[in-house]
């Protein structure tokens, strides 16, 4: 079978939806498969790592991973920036050039609006980015005293558990510096409980709250940030003397611009994520699928796609359907990790089950950042 028997793939984004897509393809198809994997980024980052460098328990440089590491039959690395997606003809343009493909998956995830919420640019920071993190590094550590806010400016956004670790991590992180006993620390989000799908989970990061002092403000959103308050849609204000957002999440411009979307996002078959555009896919968090914007969510849609595209390339049906499972490691605090996991069916409500913090948990979810190094780079070293 020679490389283009099996036809050109095509995936836009390197994040977990499109490395799970090319390493499994590769795996399966191996050279007989011609794969395109573009991204604007040189490197990779867990999403979870970014608490690790915004509280120094780890260096930027430590927590990237370069897209040159990949070395699979059949892939291609582009370091390029898309400017233009044509899904009709399955045709896109970069800075670079031109590509045309059998398969065109969009996996480019969400991007993040600060300026959409007041203030914000000026006056707080957002810790959901990479650059975001590395600056609140340096901020961080010279807080001493004050009112300290992690606020959540709109849905849907990406991981529903980090705005509750960031604050307990800097409930850690104060503590361990002798400095907690001068700050207050609040948590403003819009749902009723921090993770909706567990209760389980809830009333776990409840208790932890109550324990640590941190004060939960429920079901608002941060709608503006002032030189030493934040604005709520309640029309509240809240002093602050430190601002940890969460930004406004949309689709980057050159999706929106293709005509792929509906109401900000990307429809797409619940089962199978394909697109209304024959041959056009879309995964994670550029989709209005329905499951969590969450990493591992990316990475389960991505194992249908490669799996039944694996089945017609070689001369198959696939009928494999994405049945909305994922799990997610929650931190606790003190070296400690919970792990909710949750199912979105379609038409029925989710649901989801809580393990306890442990120190096995923080030794699991090491290795689940090990194991997908290996699997999308072929690297061994930790996470």
């Amino acid at each position: 079978m020679s490389r283009r028997q099996a036809g050109r793939v095509l995936v836009l984004g390197a994040g977990f939806g499109g490395l799970e897509l090319t390493a499994r393809l590769s795996a399966a198809l191996g050279e007989a498969v011609d794969i395109t994997l573009i991204d604007r980024a040189d490197a990779f980052v867990f999403g979870f790592s970014k608490l690790d460098v915004m509280f120094g328990a780890r260096t930027p440089k430590d927590v990237r991973i370069p897209y040159s590491s990949i070395a699979k039959p059949g892939v291609r690395f582009r370091q390029e920036t898309i400017e233009a997606i044509d899904p009709d003809a399955r045709r896109v343009a970069t800075n670079l050039g031109t590509y045309d493909a059998d398969v065109l998956v969009v996996a480019l995830g969400a991007g993040y609006d600060v300026a959409a919420t007041p203030g914000v640019a000026e006056f707080g920071h957002e810790f959901y980015s990479v650059e975001g993190a590395e600056r609140l590094r340096e901020v961080i550590p010279s807080f001493e005293s004050g009112h300290a806010i992690v606020g959540v400016a709109g849905t849907p956004f990406k991981c529903p558990p980090a705005p509750s670790e960031a604050a307990i991590l800097l409930d850690d992180f104060l503590t361990r510096h002798g400095r907690r006993d001068g700050v207050d620390i609040s948590l403003v989000m819009p749902f009723g409980t921090p993770v909706p799908p567990s209760p389980a989970t809830s009333e776990a990061l409840l208790a932890t709250f109550e324990e640590r002092g941190i004060r939960w403000v429920p079901g608002r959103t941060v709608v503006a940030r002032r030189a030493s308050a934040i604005l709520l849609d309640d029309g509240s204000e809240l002093p602050c003397d430190l601002f940890l957002g969460i930004p406004i999440h949309r689709v980057p411009a050159v999706v929106e611009a293709s005509g792929l979307t509906v109401d900000g996002w990307v429809p797409v078959d619940p089962l199978t994520l394909e697109t209304p555009f024959p041959g056009v896919y879309a995964l994670g968090d550029v989709t209005s699928v329905g499951t969590p914007k969450a990493g591992v969510f990316a990475e389960g849609a991505a194992a249908v796609v490669a799996d039944n595209l694996i089945a017609r390339f070689k001369g198959g049906a696939g009928d494999d359907t994405y049945d909305g499972r994922g799990s997610c490691y929650v931190e606790f605090g003190h070296d400690l990790v919970g792990r909710v996991d949750v199912q979105f069916v379609t038409g029925s409500p989710p649901t989801g089950t809580f393990e306890s913090p442990s120190t096995e948990l923080a030794e699991e979810k090491r290795a689940f950042g090990s194991t997908r190094r290996a699997r999308w780079f072929g690297l061994s070293s930790p996470a």
